[in-house]
């Protein structure tokens, strides 16, 4: 089992998302799939969220992430989708 060390904690929180393109065009192929993957992966790197598995498909995206215990799995998401990964805060 891989655990992951807090300063007093050890934890192992898996999150399963699936989340698709609007009406389900395929719009995930090629160029762009490729660049969505190099987002996610940029976004779970900053954010200290371990990608374990992903699927990058032509409609819709499947991430098994495991990630600290303080961030909420709609707080995740908010980041992954979201196009306030790069804002700075005042």
């Amino acid at each position: 089992m891989d655990y992951r060390y807090g300063s007093r904690t050890i934890f192992k929180i898996q999150y399963h998302f699936v989340f698709v393109t609007k009406y389900r065009y395929q719009v995930l192929q090629g160029d762009v799939g490729l660049k969505v993957r190099e987002l996610i992966r940029q976004t779970c790197n900053a954010f200290e969220i371990e990608i374990l598995k992903g699927v990058v498909s032509k409609d819709h995206v499947h991430l098994l992430v495991s990630a600290p215990q303080n961030m909420a799995p709609s707080e995740i998401m908010r980041r992954v989708k979201g196009d306030d990964n790069f804002r700075t805060e005042n």
